[in-house]
């Protein structure tokens, strides 16, 4: 289980007239900082996918890379597992599964060399990185390039060999960062249906995401973040509720909860 309570995270503005007008206006904006996360909690148990949607800009990745332990919150608690996130970071670390934004891979490496590389950062043996590369191979369908370097890949290929590499150590909870954008609809089936098989090992995954058709396939719950704080955290029934017919429309009427 992963539990978010009163995240909040600002950042200093090093030179304000370079900001945008729609930066200006952003209410988050106070003095010479940039308040980027306020107020945000959300939970997900074992075997639950959380869909995390908002806006450009409403803090989502903020909020990912804060439980990733990529960055430290200015305030609120992370926990995992029983573990504190904020005072036991490498602990934490171990049994986290992370993709960013970028994917990040050397090019230099081949796909397998990529993962194995972090299956070694993780203390995993030789072994158990050979047999989990081959498991990860068939559930993404890596066969066919695996062993190519990165350079040359897709964004698809690409896409799914990171996430490989951030599931190599079998983590205990899964944070995704928009996993399907710019894949064509097969590859993107791909790494959805992989999350449907982390949630069938009791594998808790919470991944953002601008695709309301991949909230109904997949999730349990959804958080709903505008301007930094949440302005829904439910049920997928819930949400769904909040306009019978359209999640458009109930995603429209969540962003009301916070103005």
């Amino acid at each position: 289980m992963i539990d978010i309570s009163h995240l909040a995270k600002k950042f200093k503005v090093e030179n304000p007239k370079k900001l945008s007008e729609q930066e200006r206006l952003d209410p988050r904006l106070n003095g010479k900082y940039f308040h980027s996360v306020q107020d945000v909690s959300l939970h997900c148990h074992g075997g639950e996918v959380l869909g995390l949607l908002g806006p450009n800009g409403a803090g989502k990745t903020t909020t990912l890379r804060m439980l990733s332990t990529a960055i430290k919150p200015d305030a609120g608690t992370v926990t995992i597992g029983g573990v504190d996130v904020l005072n036991r970071p490498v602990e934490a670390r171990k049994k986290i599964g992370f993709l960013s934004g970028a994917t990040g891979l050397y090019g230099r490496l081949t796909g397998r060399e990529n993962i194995a590389y972090f299956g070694q950062l993780h203390g995993m043996s030789a072994t158990a990185i050979e047999k989990r590369i081959d498991e990860l191979s068939t559930m993404l369908d890596l066969e066919s390039f695996l062993d190519r370097r990165c350079e040359h890949f897709s964004t698809g290929m690409k896409q799914k060999t990171a996430i490989a590499r951030a599931v190599v150590h079998e983590p205990q909870v899964v944070i995704l960062d928009e996993p399907t954008t710019g894949l064509d609809i097969m590859a993107a089936q791909t790494v959805l249906d992989f999350i449907r098989t982390l949630k069938d090992q009791g594998v808790p995954v919470i991944f953002s995401t601008h695709h309301l058709e991949e909230v109904s396939e997949l999730c349990d719950r959804v958080s709903v973040i505008n301007h930094g704080t949440t302005a829904f955290n439910d049920s997928f029934e819930t949400f769904q509720s909040l306009a019978p017919g359209s999640l458009n429309r109930a995603f429209m009427t969540a962003l009301e909860g916070v103005q």
